[in-house]
């Protein structure tokens, strides 16, 4: 499983990273893993805007359908146009070419509450353990 080191993780697999007063956002490489060959994605319109914990698009893979969550609050600054033509790109590079949204957070003190690199993996791993996700 790839992680990236500058990036926060939630509960819901969605990582997301600080570039100054913006913030980037995607799914993890353990969550693009479980979905597979991701064939759609469905992103909010620039300019909405979401609580944390707000489902703010969805994934849709060969496997199955998966709502993406805000992992802080804030408001939509830029979608990722590029997945409209090529969703494999969430497979192929999760943290770089695959990214989702990027948003202002409203409440950057969330930051705080999120997971780091290291706590995600053990949470991943503690799922794993019971069964899955």
């Amino acid at each position: 499983m790839k992680l990236d080191p500058r990036a926060r993780y939630t509960k819901t697999h969605e990582w997301v990273r600080l570039d100054g007063p913006e913030a980037t956002c995607g799914i993890t490489d353990y969550a693009q893993t479980q979905l597979s060959d991701v064939v759609y994605v469905e992103l909010p319109d620039v300019g909405d805007v979401f609580s944390q914990g707000d489902a703010f698009g969805v994934i849709e893979s060969v496997k199955a359908a998966a709502d993406c969550y805000m992992p802080m609050s804030g408001q939509i600054t830029a979608v990722n146009e590029a997945l409209s033509t090529a969703p494999e790109l969430v497979n192929k590079d999760p943290y770089g070419e695959g990214w989702l949204i990027r948003f202002r957070p409203t409440k950057p003190s969330e930051w705080d509450a999120l997971m780091s690199p290291e706590e995600y993996e053990k949470f991943v791993a503690e799922e794993e353990a019971k069964g899955g996700r």
